[in-house]
């Protein structure tokens, strides 16, 4: 499905020039308003788009065009009653489901329980997929798109054109690491009898495909069980996507027969008015339920209650509203959750040992998971990083997922029975998504937390759904990169050790090479604080200049000249208040240390005694 919240879209009309409209909705429920936000329903007998009226709950055209000034009795942002979209919504969401086998119990249709989360239906999420995709135009609408530059965006190996970060074949490919290689053939164009808008009320699937297998077309070839059933079957229509009725995007559920073999699910989708208009998002979104079974990770807004939509993953994941990022050109990954669901993830990195893990961004045949004494409740944590697949997201960082496959996301409620199938635990503390203020936002991703991140008593929380602690704590979050470093638990303790050394050098007058005293540290760890103290006897201290080295060659300046008149140089440096010194914080410490001690004027000459580091790391 592809779901739209409050965009201002184009649409045509028979009788009248392209309007612009702001939509809300799906492909089950969707409603159009006016740029000055009255509700508008097209009016099939005068082939424009007119002002609604509300009669006994539902949406009755006034008959007045919208290039009207409204009627009386019409106001702005009319909704039809909870009834009418709850029937209007279950007549439609019915269709993308197949019948109910004998030996299943009948269909809910929530997405939850069943399939471990999954849809029901038949699954082709591994092989060697070969999909059927017809290209369709109507009568009144051809696109310059031709078969050719249609093939390679589904199936091209090396596929960039007009800003697609690659082709659907390679996408799925990238996602499932291998597991599933879904290409397909193109046929047609085939051309409808009737104009564009009559598509919007009568479903072009059986006219369409008859169309091409009168044409000579066997369907056997996309039979790859050897079941009689077609794997996966594509319908692509000439024009710009039309945002409503049949012609929305969507997968469906629609049995056929040519020959003994049947067709099973479909999706449709629109190929633009010419090749520039090809984007992979919709597309690949569509294919995730069709080959997949992938449910939607947001709420329709009916059914739950309160029949508002909420956000669900929002632009964090393919399945929700990431389709459309980089106007579906860069579509966002599907989040582990769903990736899991279908076998992809072949490395499973638990996390209930507390220590420190590292997320690799784009690692997706990994699942890291923390599992809790609920079969099928637990929490996982993965890398988005704003690169590759994740350029459009808006957050980089730690993603942290509360997951139920009893859940649904239908239920943004939150509560014990009614909740999210996969929530994102916003780090933020907000409800954005669920109350669909934001398809997400800056803050939404745990970023460096040098504490405790995410606890049971932590905003938000880890609790489970039942109120009970899940014992998940995450704590000491890296910087967002390639690799984020975080730590199961409190976070490994902090070490500390002292070592000297007593020298007994004499300090060269007025040599630039000066002398150099090393202390090797054997310690593995990182520099959380460090404490150099310097013995040094000399006439001038003003004379010398001391440094000290890394053993990555990163350099701290201890003493510069100061101190005119004064004799020897006996100090301690500590890097919370020695600006030079706190730059080599984060250092490995194993490996050489080096002091360097110059006597950079004549006359007075002087002898390191001796030093040391006290280093907590």
């Amino acid at each position: 499905m592809s779901s739209i919240f409050g965009e201002f879209l184009k649409f045509s009309q028979d009788k009248g020039p392209e309007v612009q409209l702001r939509v809300y909705g799906d492909e089950f429920y969707s409603r159009y308003e006016s740029m000055s936000g009255y509700t508008v329903v097209y009016d099939q007998d005068q082939g424009l788009y007119c002002y609604a009226q509300l009669i006994s709950g539902e949406f009755i055209s006034s008959g007045v065009a919208l290039s009207q000034s409204p009627p009386n009795g019409v106001a702005r942002h009319f909704k039809e009653s909870e009834d009418v979209r709850n029937r209007k919504f279950e007549a439609r969401y019915s269709m993308m489901n197949p019948p109910a086998s004998a030996f299943k119990p009948s269909l809910n249709l929530r997405t939850f329980g069943s399939v471990k989360g999954l849809l029901d239906g038949r699954r082709v999420s591994e092989g060697e997929i070969r999909g059927l995709a017809v290209l369709v135009q109507f009568k009144d609408v051809a696109s310059g798109a031709t078969r050719e530059d249609v093939d390679r965006f589904l199936n091209g190996l090396d596929y960039h054109e007009d800003g697609n970060f690659c082709s659907v074949r390679e996408y799925f490919r990238l996602m499932s690491r291998g597991k599933l290689d879904y290409s397909n053939k193109v046929v047609g164009p085939v051309t409808l009898n009737r104009n564009r808008q009559y598509y919007t009320e009568n479903l072009l699937v059986k006219e369409a495909l008859d169309l091409a297998v009168k044409d000579g077309l066997d369907l056997g070839e996309f039979d790859s069980q050897g079941a009689g059933v077609v794997d996966a079957m594509s319908f692509l229509y000439s024009g710009q996507t039309q945002y409503q009725g049949m012609l929305w995007p969507h997968n469906n559920f629609l049995e056929l027969n040519y020959n003994g073999i049947k067709t099973y699910f479909y999706i449709l989708s629109s190929m633009g008015k010419s090749k520039e208009d090809l984007s992979i998002g919709t597309f690949c979104h569509e294919s995730g339920h069709m080959l997949c079974r992938w449910p939607d990770l947001y709420d329709y807004g009916n059914r739950d209650g309160d029949f508002e939509k909420s956000a669900g993953l929002g632009a964090f994941c393919l399945m929700s509203a990431g389709n459309h990022n980089d106007e579906g050109r860069t579509p966002a990954p599907v989040c582990a959750f769903l990736r899991n669901l279908v076998g992809w993830c072949d490395r499973v990195v638990r996390l209930n040992q507390p220590g420190e893990y590292q997320a690799v961004h784009g690692d997706y045949g990994t699942v890291m998971i923390y599992e809790t004494d609920k079969i099928n409740e637990y929490f996982l944590i993965e890398n988005r990083f704003g690169v590759d697949l994740d350029a459009s997201i808006p957050a980089s960082g730690l993603a942290v997922y509360h997951c139920d496959s009893l859940g649904s996301n239908e239920w943004q409620g939150g509560t014990a029975s009614r909740h999210y199938q996969c929530g994102l635990l916003q780090a933020d503390g907000s409800l954005d998504l669920e109350t669909n203020r934001s398809l997400g936002d800056e803050t939404d991703l745990y970023q460096r937390v040098q504490a405790i991140a995410l606890s049971h008593d932590t905003r938000p929380t880890s609790v489970l759904w039942d109120g009970s602690d899940s014992g998940l704590m995450i704590s000491n979050i890296g910087e967002p990169g390639r690799v984020i470093t975080f730590v199961i638990g409190r976070g490994v303790a902090d070490h500390a050790f002292r070592t000297s050394s007593r020298s007994g050098q004499d300090i060269p007058d007025s040599n630039s090479k000066g002398i150099e005293d090393f202390i090797s540290i054997d310690q593995v760890g990182k520099a959380k604080r460090l404490v150099v103290d310097v013995d040094i006897t000399h006439e001038n201290i003003s004379n010398l200049r001391v440094d000290l080295i890394s053993p990555s060659g990163k350099k701290a300046v201890l003493h510069n000249r100061t101190g005119i008149g004064k004799k020897n140089l006996q100090n301690s440096y500590d890097s919370q208040s020695k600006a030079s010194l706190a730059a080599l914080l984060g250092q490995s410490l194993k490996g050489r240390w080096t002091l360097t001690i110059r006597d950079l004027a004549r006359r007075e000459v002087g002898k390191l005694n001796g030093w040391s580091i006290e280093a907590t790391y």
